[in-house]
């Protein structure tokens, strides 16, 4: 097996740069060893000291010594950011989300990952079918923390047939290792009405309390159905009725958790409350958000920071008109904020529109997977105002380019508007109503 790895760039100022590494040479070895992936990378990076070997484009042979503080990086970057292939899952999902798309979008929409080294890197969910005892071994030797797992149910049998893979049974073992090699977790289970739910869910919550605290939260988020489910099994939406019975049950094993544990360990979704039509839990009920990124108090979160950002702001008299967009979950929380608004910055005014999802489905509802041409069909010929806010979460990570390859500036164009992006915080949602 090739265990060489191309260059492509070196950062500017970096130990390897001031030493004349350059793009187009190849790692051979770092501290003499071969580097199979990022993770036997990482750990040999570690460290004041250490030694690289280097192939130049010329064929030269070159080992280089570098000093450096013990946290910091090289500066080499690759081509690949895993320095090897990435794992494709190998389940068949009775909900997988990928199975729901459209065709004739991106590849890389269609790519279904399965890969523990992007848990720990990027924060991905995985499920653990996809790792031997080998690449168990790795990972308790090298201590990956934390590592976020799609558990979905502790039922072995039921697990399987969920994840259609027979051995995805294996779960409690495979926890069991992360467990015993002291290994941080957090845990994800995707409910499926009359599958994995009731019952099953409270069997699940139970079993998994026996790996706290170094399972250090769990989050109950329900199935994503699309109108694209032509030969998948069939699914139901949750109802009103169904979320709130799904958090009686979060509920009661929360009172439980705070008090043998001192932590609610397992948290709902917004989409439950929401559903629900309940109230959102306190800040203090998140714990201080173990699972933000995963949908669990976003919208708590940005009602409180809004909230104390409106506190401590000296408002004005200036007039202002404006627009956002947002989906079906989140518009009654947005139009709530924008009245509170209202009450520092009274000339102020914002139309919320909710967009609802015809690239996916009505089932769809929340904001992150709205989608550009949804977005124009539904606004288009309307005063928006002086500018239109949309959500960071619709955009892909880093660009400013939606689900259905649309960008900002398509929108744009389409709609005569400019655009304003608000992130999550609540600053700057604050500042893209008020700044100009």
């Amino acid at each position: 097996m090739n265990h060489e790895h191309k260059i492509i760039e070196v950062l500017p100022g970096s130990p390897c740069a001031d030493l004349g590494i350059v793009a187009g040479d190849v790692l051979l070895t770092v501290n003499g060893k071969q580097i199979v992936d990022i993770l036997d990378y990482r750990f040999e990076e570690t460290g004041e000291e250490l030694s690289i070997t280097v192939r130049h484009e010329n064929g030269e042979i070159e080992d280089y010594s570098i000093e450096k503080d013990e946290d910091d990086e090289i500066g080499l970057v690759y081509a690949e950011s895993l320095m090897d292939d990435y794992r494709n899952c190998r389940n068949r999902c009775i909900f997988c989300f990928i199975d729901q798309m459209p065709p004739g979008m991106r590849d890389t929409l269609y790519f279904k990952d399965d890969d523990t080294r992007l848990s720990f890197l990027q924060g991905n969910y995985v499920t653990l079918t996809n790792v031997s005892e080998e690449e168990l071994d790795r990972i308790c030797f090298y201590k990956l923390s934390p590592i976020n797992v799609s558990v979905h149910t502790t039922n072995p049998e039921l697990r399987r047939k969920m994840l259609c893979n027979r051995f995805a049974g294996e779960i409690l073992h495979k926890l069991d290792r992360l467990k015993e090699a002291d290994i941080t977790m957090n845990g994800q289970i995707v409910l499926v009405k009359g599958v994995n739910d009731g019952e099953e869910l409270e069997r699940s919550i139970h079993d998994l309390t026996a790996y706290l605290p170094n399972m250090q939260s769990l989050s109950v988020v329900p199935v994503g159905l699309t109108k694209y489910r032509d030969h998948l099994p069939e699914l139901l939406p949750f109802t009103k009725d169904d979320a709130r019975d799904v958090l009686a049950r979060i509920h009661k094993w929360q009172g439980i958790c705070r008090q043998y544990f001192d932590t609610n360990f397992v948290y709902a979704s917004d989409e439950w409350y929401l559903t629900a039509e309940l109230p959102l839990p306190s800040e203090e009920e998140y714990d201080g958000y173990p699972q933000l990124e995963n949908g669990v108090g976003m919208i708590r979160s940005l009602v409180t920071e809004v909230e104390e950002c409106l506190f401590y702001a000296a408002g004005d008299d200036k007039v202002r008109r404006m627009s956002i967009a947002t989906g079906v979950l989140a518009a009654p929380t947005i139009r709530e904020l924008c009245e509170k608004v209202k009450g520092k910055f009274p000339n102020t005014d914002v139309t919320v529109y909710t967009i609802r999802n015809d690239f996916f489905g009505e089932r769809i509802t929340v904001s992150g997977l709205l989608t550009g041409r949804d977005i124009i069909a539904q606004l288009k010929g309307i005063d928006l105002g002086s500018r239109l806010i949309l959500p960071a979460n619709l955009l892909r990570s880093g660009e400013d380019v939606l689900l259905d390859d649309l960008t900002v500036g398509d929108i744009e164009k389409a709609l005569n508007i400019k655009i304003k992006i608000s992130k999550s915080s609540g600053r700057d949602f604050l500042d893209s109503l008020t700044e100009e």
